[in-house]
């Protein structure tokens, strides 16, 4: 199985849109709560889904937040809101508002070369900046790929590395295309701005999250990930294999502190994050709007990918969205920015069988239908 913290069909059910769960939320004599439960209880019997957390949020503010399900198979543990799960690649638009601070703070420049920061990065590497490792079109291999992590590869996915030990393994992958020119996912890239942080701050990157966002904005469930530690409300990740429930692969304890998205947390917390998202506490606003820009290409062209955010359209309403997957882990934020409604999806089930933005999408349209057929129903003027 692969073990991945790459978003997964980018894009796919958006544009399938809200229309297929549209239907399903049409369901006369039962309101919005029951049709929203009734989704997720399908979708869940249908990929086998151990447990999930989902979260609905309007202007910021907590509407429905709920668990279903099992944390734990082996301890009959059922998943309630404050369930803690692991984010994959959701946790990197914590590590780009990090970047974004430094950068309101002249410490770094988002055209600022890496090796401005790091020493000992490879000619190939050359004209990398930071704002290629955001939005992955550094060119950068993916350390995370199988032809990294198979058996006597480069990385080895069950041993520990120091910083400095995993930097240096990391200065060996090459580019895949020329830096700029095109785009695609490299959790590396991440890593790296990880490394930067460190660097210019002095800090470990999940002590800096630690002091600059999550404490602040009162999400004192979110951490990185620790196998040690005692964490309260800890959910257990599976795999499907063969059909048959697993427990999630074991990572080293080292490669699950790095920026690319090792993070615990839940969707109480989350939902402050989406509130703050829509403030200026954390950031400006002249900040967010670039981290929710498309990133442009050599070419002068496009590609609907910010600074830790996927970006698309649903009949003409911004969706700002992201996946993760890690560790039998699943998560998708989807934020409907132009109607201030955010859908969040934890599932302790791996990529390969958990659908969480197909959930996230679904549990939205519902919410939409719900809006129209009550606009329908007020008494007119």
């Amino acid at each position: 199985m692969k073990i991945r913290r790459l978003r997964v069909g980018v894009g796919v059910l958006v544009g399938i849109g809200l229309g297929l769960i549209l239907a399903y939320g049409a369901k006369a004599g039962q309101d919005v709560d029951g049709r929203v439960d009734a989704f997720v209880g399908a979708e869940m019997r249908e990929h086998r889904i151990p447990g999930l957390a989902l979260a609905v949020l309007r202007d910021g503010k907590m509407v429905k937040a709920q668990g279903y399900g099992l944390a734990n198979l082996e301890l009959d543990v059922a998943v309630k809101p404050e369930t803690v799960f692991q984010t994959g690649s959701v946790g990197k638009q914590f590590a780009a508002t990090a970047v974004m601070m430094l950068v309101e703070e002249g410490k770094v420049g988002l055209d600022d070369k890496l090796s401005k920061y790091l020493a000992g990065t490879p000619p190939a590497w050359k004209d990398v900046t930071v704002r290629n490792l955001l939005t992955h079109t550094s060119g950068i291999a993916d350390y995370t790929d199988s032809t990294y992590t198979k058996a006597g590869g480069l990385i080895n996915l069950r041993g520990d590395y120091t910083e400095a030990e995993l930097y240096q393994k990391l200065i060996q992958l090459p580019l895949n295309f020329e830096t700029g020119s095109k785009w695609k996912y490299s959790n590396t890239g991440y890593v790296l701005l990880g490394f930067v942080i460190h660097k210019l701050t002095g800090e470990f990157y999940g002590d800096f999250l630690q002091e600059r966002i999550f404490r602040p904005l009162g999400m004192s469930a979110t951490r990185i990930i620790s196998e040690a530690d005692i964490v309260p409300n800890r959910a257990s990740g599976y795999e499907l294999v063969k059909g048959e429930i697993k427990n999630q692969e074991w990572v080293s304890a080292t490669l699950n502190t790095t920026a690319d998205g090792a993070l615990y947390t839940n969707v109480v917390d989350l939902g402050k994050w989406d509130a703050a998202l829509y403030a200026e506490k954390l950031l400006k606003r002249g900040s967010f709007e670039q981290m929710w820009t498309p990133v442009r290409l050599k070419d002068g062209k496009a590609y609907p990918y910010g600074f830790g955010w996927f970006l698309s359209e649903v009949n003409g309403h911004r969706l700002i969205e992201h996946d993760g997957s890690w560790q039998g882990f699943t998560m998708n934020i989807s934020r409907y920015v132009d109607d201030k409604l955010t859908v969040i999806v934890m599932t302790n089930l791996d990529s390969g069988h958990a659908k969480p933005e197909q959930t996230a999408h679904g549990v939205a349209g519902i919410y939409v239908a719900g809006l129209k057929e009550k606009e329908k129903s007020s008494p007119q003027r």
